[in-house]
């Protein structure tokens, strides 16, 4: 598991890794002095342990720097300031621990992050990022319905509302995986949410329905087939 910390105070950083190394010694520790050099690192780390007060940019800013690139770190703010804990809500942070932080205290925190780190791991491949003109998000594949194409566009169709981005339907295709069957050059559909189908049509359980090219009939059904043979998962 990668770890980073992330404080401008060598002694800080140097007392933090031991406590890491002393609860997992299979992790593996970044050091970082300020927000700007841990935004320019490659590596995606599970949990970051971070300060608020930096030179330069601080723990917050770096941190919303940090999910617009999407990143799913576990973030725990370790800090001598108290008036920042609801900044730290608006950046999803997991903890907030006051300096000086005992052993004790953040034995048990880290402990829990690891869980949580090792729990996003598993979610990650059951989730695709989207980014809009004027939000980023992300969508678990179970929620989405089907995918139908708008030229540069697409339209995705959840179980709540559709959503329009720019994204090809190749790209989309490879991205969502085996669980989604390219029924239409116009619609990709997500196999758990099949309720019926034609020769020229599939149907939803909302009701909605779209087109099949009657040439992909054969192979829809033997695929669709083999999915709730091997335990696909049908949504509800």
């Amino acid at each position: 598991m990668q770890i980073a910390i992330c404080d401008d105070e060598k002694e800080i950083c140097s007392r933090l890794k031991r406590m890491v190394l002393a609860q997992r010694d299979d992790c593996e520790v970044f050091l970082f002095d300020s927000g700007k050099e841990l935004l320019k690192s490659r590596q995606r780390f599970a949990i970051i342990l971070m300060d608020i007060q930096m030179g330069g940019m601080s723990g917050i800013e770096t941190a919303k720097a940090l999910r617009m690139k999407d990143e799913n770190a576990v973030l725990i703010f370790v800090t001598a300031l108290k008036e920042y804990v609801f900044d730290a809500f608006d950046v999803s942070a997991f903890h907030y621990l006051l300096k000086p932080v005992s052993e004790e205290k953040f034995r048990r925190v880290f402990e829990s992050a690891c869980r949580e780190a090792e729990k996003r791991e598993q979610e990650a491949d059951e989730q695709i990022f989207f980014r809009t003109r004027n939000r980023s998000f992300t969508l678990l594949k179970r929620d989405i319905l089907y995918v139908e194409s708008r030229g540069r566009k697409v339209d995705i169709h959840t179980v709540k509302e559709c959503i329009t981005v720019y994204a090809t339907m190749n790209g989309l295709e490879e991205q969502l995986g085996q669980d989604f069957y390219r029924c239409h050059r116009g619609y990709l559909v997500n196999l758990g949410h099949v309720a019926g189908y034609e020769p020229d049509k599939i149907f939803f359980k909302n009701g909605e329905a779209v087109f099949m090219a009657r040439e992909k009939y054969g192979d829809f059904v033997k695929v669709y087939m083999q999915f709730l043979k091997e335990g696909g998962i049908v949504h509800v």
